[in-house]
């Protein structure tokens, strides 16, 4: 478990992990302080769990990679200082290791969590519902509440700290390297964890653009590497498609620049496109909550498209100008 000024929710996170360990199903606890200035270290010792220092701020990957090098056991389970794991969690995870065979395993938030405002609740539900309709075998992989098998993590040569010093992507990053090794990734909807995260549109917006779809979009570009499932399959790219075609006709119609029409059908073919997830929500939390939740949506997919187009653009512009530089300046 990495951990950085995570005194607020640390306690609540080692909890159930205390109790597995206590009935055996855990064999130990590392807490790594990845420098802190709060009380973290102090509350993961009282707690009795082995208190690991990483050295300076090395990010959540680079933290992980310091709890792993001295663990014992041969599967290595990474829970974020933000997640509570349900009380079942090592049962689960054995379990489906054991009946799937696969190199990894990760499992998704429950559809609880405590944070009550509206982005809070929106973020946690995308993610469930994501995690949920893509269950089985995945292209990628998440440390929030993920385990990996000693032998491939060591392997594929654990979190690409250097790349990612911050929380950022490099869970899907090492997805892709196990991936690449030929290694099965397994998606397990009954590994339910709640997370604490209060998230706030400032703090949703800077995540999701500057630490997930920015670095997300160059992985992508420079691996050539397109994931099948979770929010990259190709009814995903559709929907983004569509968001941004509404979005272009609502503005020409705000300016007087076209007739309303267009986006009145364009809304209708996004709420047709898009009633999984609308109807997901509002089981969930009811109909205004599904309405506002699938309209914010279609936001998202504008800025993580935008974020594509901007990373696709800044990199074939890279590959002119050094084709220039050569031409200019031959060798």
């Amino acid at each position: 478990m990495p951990v950085y000024n995570g005194g607020g929710t640390l306690r609540q996170s080692l909890e159930p992990l205390l109790t597995m360990r206590g009935k055996g199903e855990v064999a130990e606890i590392i807490v790594v302080d990845d420098g802190s200035t709060d009380a973290s270290a102090a509350i993961a010792a009282d707690a009795g769990v082995t208190v690991l220092e990483s050295g300076g701020r090395l990010g959540p990957g680079g933290a992980r990679n310091v709890g792993a090098a001295t663990a014992d056991g041969e599967i290595l389970w990474f829970v974020d200082a933000d997640v509570v794991v349900h009380a079942d969690g090592a049962r689960v995870l054995v379990e489906a290791l054991q009946a799937t065979g696969a190199a990894a395993i990760f499992g998704t938030y429950d559809d609880d969590p405590p944070a009550p405002n509206f982005f809070s609740q929106y973020k946690n539900l995308v993610h469930r519902y994501q995690h949920c309709r893509a269950k089985g075998d995945v292209d990628t992989f998440w440390a929030g509440c993920g385990a990996i098998t000693r032998e491939a993590f060591t392997a594929a040569g654990g979190f690409d700290a250097d790349k990612y010093p911050q929380s950022s992507i490099e869970d899907i990053e090492l997805g892709l390297r196990l991936r690449q090794r030929g290694l099965r990734i397994h998606l397990e909807p009954a590994l339910l964890a709640t997370h604490l995260k209060v998230w706030r549109l400032p703090n949703l917006l800077r995540t999701e653009v500057c630490r997930r779809a920015m670095p997300w979009s160059r992985l992508i570009i420079e691996h050539g590497w397109w994931a099948k499932n979770l929010n990259m399959d190709d009814r995903e790219r559709f929907r983004a498609l569509l968001a941004a075609c509404w979005l272009a006709t609502l503005l020409l119609a705000a300016t007087g620049l076209a007739p309303p029409w267009p986006a009145l059908i364009l809304l209708a073919l996004v709420a047709v496109a898009n009633r999984p997830l609308l109807s997901f929500f509002w089981r969930r939390r009811g109909m205004l909550f599904a309405i506002g939740g699938v309209l914010y949506h279609q936001l998202y997919y504008l800025y993580s498209a935008g974020a594509f187009a901007y990373c696709l653009a800044a990199h074939r512009w890279s590959a002119i100008r050094r084709r220039l530089d050569r031409l200019t300046h031959p060798a």
